[in-house]
């Protein structure tokens, strides 16, 4: 993903207490390297897409396992690859915003949905970039309808036949913001599509 806009060299992943069983993901960091000898002062922003594997992000530590572009954004200039080979640095960190320039939310259905199981992972989110919960209005109900959490930034529901257009609603995890983007997927809908909204948080 480090050359897909607009993630670029941003995507990283980060151990469990970050992660939060995937609801963690869509956050975003400035991480900043410590070591002043070949880091610089400049933060990289990092976007949350995965958790990382391995030892070093078990036990309750605080970890993120960053890209080489990355890494190389933090290093004094001409000492990327001394940084990207330390493998392991001492970073502060805080959370911040996600900015996603001239980009709304965008909903991607995710392969294999079916009229009876519907699956949709969620780009592009301004703001506080993690989701707490998310609900779908089909067209045949007058209800919002509980979405369930599979992993990640995606979400499903179970039942049917599921017919669109589907309205969509999500909340925050970390501000409890709300958006609803109102027939967001079409009547028409099909499995590995993408559907833009006109919405974004500010």
């Amino acid at each position: 993903m480090v050359d897909v806009r607009p993630y670029r060299a941003h995507d990283g992943a980060v151990s469990p207490v970050l992660f939060k069983n995937g609801e963690g993901c869509g956050a975003c960091y400035k991480v900043r390297c410590l070591d002043s000898r070949i880091c610089s002062r400049r933060a990289v922003t990092i976007i949350v897409t995965d958790e990382c594997p391995g030892g070093y992000c078990s036990g309750g530590k605080t970890h993120f396992d960053l890209s080489g572009a990355a890494f190389g954004r933090m290093a004094v200039s001409g000492y990327g690859s001394s940084l990207r080979n330390k493998g392991e640095i001492q970073v502060v960190y805080r959370r911040t915003k996600c900015k996603y320039p001239r980009k709304n939310i965008a909903f991607h259905v995710n392969e294999g949905s079916t009229d009876y199981w519907l699956s949709v992972l969620v780009e592009f989110e301004d703001g506080d970039g993690d989701i707490g919960s998310m609900h779908i209005k089909p067209a045949t109900s007058e209800n919002w309808l509980e979405m369930k959490h599979i992993w990640g930034a995606n979400w499903c529901i179970i039942g049917g036949p599921l017919k669109g257009p589907f309205s969509l609603k999500l909340t925050t995890l970390s501000t409890k913001r709300t958006l609803s983007a109102r027939d967001v997927i079409p009547r028409n809908w099909s499995p590995k599509a993408t559907y833009t909204s006109r919405l974004n948080f500010s």
